[in-house]
């Protein structure tokens, strides 16, 4: 026993004595039980991944997955992990109620980012305004953030900057008259109101008005009647399929007045479906699509160069605005983490306070009067031109 017992304290002399020669931070790895893990630090994301609008929500959730890799990577958010939960909502407006009540309730999020749609963003406004937690929306539609919520806020550039840059162009180019068809959706019906709205104070007529539902596969009806009418130009304001499908049914119709499209067209995929049909169609968008036109001391050079570099290395796929929202709505949350730690109402305080942050979709600074803190500078007009987005000359 006394033999037994010199050999165990030898053994344990030796195990302190090399722990002593590789020194304390070896220790720390080599005895990770000694060791309190950091609470990760978890964040909702809301993506339309499948169904309709996947075109939006599959580069955001993309997007999300490259991001909580990247941290994680550098070590964390001040030593805690990033734990991005993601929800599929399939665009739907009920899937999605479903997924903030989950995140809220039994995941217990500090945010959450999304959704892909205007339609399930303001499903969801009532939820995440009664819980209390930051919302961070990837959906365009200004009523998700005027009247302003204080919870909510968004990344997208406004829809009725979206349309003040339409009639402008079209103004500039000689276009007093035109007709708009536009989706029965919740971004489709908003945009029909701005364009509307905005069009007696900017001297265009809207000649003719017409709609179609969100799933609808054809539109001649309605741009026969445009094609009586004394349109010089179509608005069209929706997402797929509806601004794939308009252009296609112009060419069939033998259309030749220019197509506009929303910022709703800002992933390429749109234009390489459309094909033939999408050539020449101008539409407002944020400079992501358009970064190697940008001069290099342009303030948003370096963070578009650099995200559509990584996403594109990574993926292997065009870069598009639609994953650069969710990119914004990320970056800006991570930031309050950063500087607040984990409390919700910490995390909306710094949201609403936010200042020059230099996003995707613009240089953003919010306000308690402005949720969205874009302008209509953080927009240019792009077209199609041989199957690319190019900047409109």
């Amino acid at each position: 026993m006394r033999k037994k017992g010199k050999i165990v304290v030898g053994v344990v002399v030796a195990i302190v004595i090399v722990l002593l020669l590789v020194g304390p931070l070896s220790i720390w790895r080599w005895v990770p039980m000694l060791r309190k893990p950091a609470v990760a630090y978890k964040v909702g994301a809301i993506f339309a991944v499948t169904g309709p609008a996947a075109w939006l929500g599959t580069p955001e959730r993309n997007t999300a997955k490259m991001i909580e890799q990247e941290v994680n990577k550098a070590g964390g958010i001040n030593g805690h992990p990033l734990e991005i939960i993601i929800e599929d909502t399939v665009g739907d407006a009920t899937r999605t109620v479903t997924a903030a009540k989950k995140l809220i309730t039994k995941d217990e999020v500090l945010a959450i980012v999304g959704p892909s749609r205007s339609g399930t963003t303001m499903a969801v406004i009532p939820i995440v305004e009664e819980a209390k937690v930051p919302l961070v929306s990837c959906a365009a539609a200004e009523s998700i953030v005027v009247p302003v919520k204080p919870w909510v806020f968004k990344t997208p550039q406004k829809d009725s900057d979206a349309a003040v840059k339409i009639y402008e162009t079209m103004r500039e180019r000689g276009i007093s008259k035109t007709a708009i068809i536009t989706a029965t959706s919740g971004f489709g019906d908003q945009g029909r109101k701005q364009l509307k709205k905005l069009a007696p104070e900017l001297e265009i007529e809207i000649v003719a008005d017409e709609t179609y539902g969100p799933d609808d596969t054809d539109m001649t009806a309605q741009l026969t009647k445009i094609k009586a009418s004394e349109a010089q130009a179509v608005v069209n304001w929706s997402i797929v399929p509806g601004q794939v499908i308009v252009a296609k049914n112009m060419r069939q119709l033998g259309m030749k007045i220019p197509l506009f499209q929303s910022h709703g067209f800002g992933n390429i995929k749109y234009a390489q479906t459309a094909g033939e049909a999408g050539e020449g169609i101008i539409f407002p968008c944020g400079r992501l699509l358009a970064v190697d036109t940008l001069s290099d001391d342009h303030p948003q050079k370096e963070v578009l160069a650099k995200y559509k570099k990584e996403y594109e290395a990574k993926y292997e796929e065009d870069v598009s605005t639609f994953g650069g929202h969710a990119w914004d709505g990320l970056q800006l949350v991570i930031a309050a983490l950063r500087e607040v730690g984990p409390d919700r109402e910490k995390i909306r305080d710094y949201l609403e306070n936010t200042k020059n942050f230099v996003g995707t979709g613009g240089i953003f600074n919010f306000s308690p009067e402005d949720h969205s803190g874009l302008t209509k500078d953080a927009f240019e007009m792009l077209t199609v031109k041989n199957g690319k987005f190019v900047v409109l000359e």
